[in-house]
């Protein structure tokens, strides 16, 4: 193999790599501007949108024991990959599209799990890493602070008969 394709094919594995999930998209009717703004959307996500040959991104694919995505690999394809939130990747991707109907989400794979477009767009829907948390929190808190105002209450009740006493 060429050393500049094996450079390639090393580069799109370095990204596979690094992420825990992918997404595949259409960028045929997509315009420099859009890249460039898509790019600064996905950025605050730590996400990363990469253009790549099909033929590359197969190979790097199956060296990356990723389930087979040969048949989403034919027009344009963009790669998008990394970040710790793809419910707030998805998210970016799905309203890009809604907005300009120009990208077009392919695929997508997470946990070796491949998406089709209406996965993706259920995946948009969840709330963020941190809004989960912040879900969980608040269910764990409850129970403690329900707590604190029964002991609260019945301890001001307790206090309230000994005064009157």
């Amino acid at each position: 193999m060429r050393p500049e394709k094996q450079f390639l094919i090393d580069e799109v594995a370095s990204h596979l790599a690094k992420s825990k999930y992918l997404l595949l998209a259409d960028f045929t009717r997509v315009t420099v501007q859009d890249v460039a703004a898509i790019r600064a959307q996905l950025r605050e996500h730590g996400a990363e949108y990469h253009v790549v040959k099909n033929s590359i991104f197969n190979i790097a694919a199956k060296q990356a024991n990723l389930p087979d995505l040969s048949k989403h690999l034919a027009g344009h394809t963009a790669l998008i990959t990394g970040g710790d939130n793809p419910p707030g990747v998805a998210k970016v991707v799905v309203k890009f599209f809604e907005a300009n109907s120009r990208l077009e989400v392919k695929t997508a794979v997470l946990d070796d799990k491949v998406l089709d477009k209406a996965e993706v767009e259920s995946l948009s829907k969840l709330p963020s890493l941190e809004g989960i948390r912040a879900q969980i929190l608040s269910l764990l808190n409850t129970p403690a602070s329900q707590i604190v105002r029964i002991l609260v209450a019945r301890n001001e009740k307790a206090g309230g008969t000994a005064e009157a006493a």
